[in-house]
């Protein structure tokens, strides 16, 4: 159904979802399939396959400060202890993220779980609630496990020694599903680069994709289209039933209607302002209400508009800006240790996450809080980086030098032997630091007593990673181990440098406009509806009211299903 004029001649839909990440993207579809008018707002732009950054100078502007002349993929926050990196374009975090659809632990949906600083963590649905919703959710995602064993493929070095590792340590462990195109279509056998079959709604880019070529380009956007992203699968969908997607829109400002529903402000980022400083508050702003509005502009975004619609949208719960965590996100890496042969790596081939290692939590069997470590990977151009950066350089003119010296010695003594291949092989590394090193992730229960707040207007949030110091010792322990077990040295996060310096860095940032049982302890409720405020609903990772524990995005896509399932209940026949 398409937009209309209210009696202002203001355009009025039955439904705006700001932001197309895992809730927005479901709450667009369905909404749509259901027949009511929809709008998309999403700030960022479409990545078409072949689209995404890879030279120097298109990754110099693929980060997005739209005030600074910068409307690309990687939006990087820096709070107090910690950095954050989340997603803007059309199809959100899916665009970087690394493909992991798990579900949320049944025991791990915790009610009145007391917390290291009072309070507790409580969350108003279980995992009988979401499992329909994740059933719908994956049959349109199509996840599926890395075939690492598959002829087409060969053994993925790093899937088989995590494997092991994990097996002599006694952990449990499991290939995840995967959103990601490894065969041309169900039931047909894997390969490399091969034509996917089109889905029956098409795809909005118009463009073919192949499968999955093991490149390791997860996190820095597929160009091959072999990862099944939002934007190939529920925005597509939702634009096969006439929901109307509008890229580089970015919402400033959310107020209830005059006669009812709410009242959208957004601004249009014009490619013709990429590259040029642009003075905050001079772009004009553009008006839409609407019957149903969806925040689903990500933790960040969704927190931030709420927090400056306090005067807006009187009676906002005080639990506004709290429950923040990063879903105990921690990177670490394993290098070559020293003495016996490393084992062999290969982290750049294969999809970024291909394993998963779970620790139990205290709520089934285990101790503490759980969590999951899972095997890292990236591109290929990593590997020459790591070779000849830091160590490497050393190294580097070492063996220039060692090549220069019989080059010169061949010339003053007019050797015979012309040939040079040999010599100019030992240029070149044996590419052992970049062949044997492993990034490894952890994820799980952290604390989520993190605080939202505006600072001088800007976003501002208090977190400490004290009250989770017990959580996060427990990963690595566990990754020291799989470290012992690979004979690697294991090396910590690289801006975890001292007691006084100690940051991580989260891409899984939840809480801030949490899910509770009343306002009293929450924004919104078990629907995603905002507490006082009837059809406003946060479907996002901001309505997460503690960490997912596994990666999020799985959770957050069947949410934000089973909300769009409640609301359209009641909507009129």
């Amino acid at each position: 159904m398409a937009a209309h004029r209210d009696d202002r001649g203001t355009e009025h839909v039955d439904a705006v979802v700001v932001g197309s990440g895992f809730g927005g993207s479901v709450a667009a579809y369905r909404l749509a399939q259901a027949g009511l008018s929809v709008v998309v707002l999403e700030r960022g732009r479409a990545y078409p396959p072949g689209s995404f950054p890879r030279s120097p100078a298109d990754m110099k502007r693929a980060f997005w400060d739209p005030h600074e002349g910068l409307q690309g993929l990687f939006d990087v926050w820096r709070f107090n202890g910690f950095s954050s990196v989340v997603s803007s374009g059309l199809g959100g975090g899916s665009l970087i993220y690394a493909n992991v659809l798990l579900r949320k632990d049944e025991r791990w949906f915790v009610r009145d779980d007391p917390l290291p600083g009072g309070g507790y963590e409580t969350w108003p649905i279980t995992r009988a609630d979401l499992d329909p919703h994740y059933d719908a959710v994956e049959a349109m995602l199509t996840p599926s496990p890395y075939p690492f064993e598959e002829a087409a493929y060969g053994i993925t070095p790093k899937t088989a020694e995590l494997r092991e590792a994990a097996a002599k340590l006694h952990l449990r462990f499991e290939l995840p599903p995967l959103a990601v195109s490894f065969a041309p279509a169900p039931g047909a056998p894997p390969g490399l680069g091969l034509p996917i079959a089109p889905a029956e709604y098409g795809n909005l880019h118009g463009l073919p994709r192949q499968t999955c070529r093991l490149c390791g380009e997860c996190d820095i956007g597929c160009n091959d289209g072999a990862k099944n992203t939002l934007d190939h699968t529920y925005l597509s969908a939702a634009a096969h039933h006439d929901a109307d997607i509008r890229t580089r829109c970015e919402v400033r400002g959310i107020r209830r209607g005059l006669s009812g529903g709410y009242e959208v402000s957004y601004v249009h980022h014009d490619p013709s302002y990429e590259g040029h400083k642009v003075v905050p508050g001079t772009l004009p702003q553009r008006h839409i209400t609407c019957d149903r509005l969806i925040l689903a502009a990500g933790t960040y975004g969704t927190t931030l508009l709420l927090l400056r619609s306090r005067a807006e949208l009187p009676g906002l719960s005080d639990a506004l800006g709290t429950r923040f965590c990063g879903n105990g996100d921690l990177l670490t890496f394993l290098l070559p240790g020293r003495g016996a042969a490393p084992a062999l790596m290969r982290a750049s081939r294969g999809p970024v996450i291909t394993m998963a290692v779970r620790v139990p939590d205290g709520a089934d069997g285990g101790e503490g809080r759980g969590y999951y470590v899972q095997d890292g990977g990236y591109p290929a151009f990593v590997d020459w980086l790591a070779e000849y950066s830091g160590g490497g350089r050393v190294r580097l003119l070492l063996r220039a030098a060692d090549f220069a010296i019989r080059w010169l010695y061949s010339q003053t003594t007019r050797s015979a032997d012309t040939g040079l291949s040999s010599a100019i092989s030992g240029l070149l590394s044996d590419g052992t630091l970049s062949s044997g090193s492993l990034p490894l992730l952890g994820m799980g229960r952290d604390i989520p007593d993190g605080v939202m707040r505006l600072r001088e207007g800007r976003l501002d949030v208090r977190w400490s990673t004290r009250t989770s110091m017990e959580y996060f010792q427990r990963v690595r322990t566990t990754m020291r181990a799989i470290a012992d077990e690979l004979g690697a040295s294991y090396i910590d996060n690289p801006v975890w440098f001292s007691w006084f310096v100690r940051r991580i860095i989260t891409v899984h940032p939840l809480g801030g406009a949490p899910m509770g049982d009343g306002p009293h302890e929450g924004v919104c409720d078990a629907n995603g509806e905002v507490f006082g405020h009837p059809d406003l609903y946060v479907l996002d990772g901001a309505a997460m009211p503690g960490p997912v524990g596994p990666n999020p995005s799985l959770t957050i896509a069947a949410f934000a299903d089973r909300a769009c399932t409640r609301m359209l209940e009641r909507v009129p026949a």
